[in-house]
């Protein structure tokens, strides 16, 4: 039992410490540029398209949720009809 541990033990330790690692390059000055730059674009849509479709996906679940509780409280302020 403490054999195989042991094994399994050298086993992890081999495989993440002779794992390649990918270099990854600095790109934060291109992207202070970019946010920086004056262009007339809003910051929130300075990223590109995707940034547009986040932007307009979270204004819509906002608007939707307003007027879900919107709908929720005038349904609960109203008294049940009785039967």
């Amino acid at each position: 039992m403490w054999r195989n541990l042991l094994s399994l033990r050298q086993l992890s330790q081999r495989t993440i410490s002779t794992a390649s690692r990918r270099q990854i390059e600095n790109r934060v000055a291109e992207k202070q540029k970019l946010f920086q730059e004056d262009n007339g674009i809003p910051v929130h849509l300075k990223g590109g398209a995707m940034d547009g479709v986040l932007y307009r996906l979270t204004a819509g679940i906002s608007l939707f949720g307003a007027a879900y509780v919107l709908y929720k409280l005038a349904e609960i302020s109203m008294p049940k009809k009785q039967n």
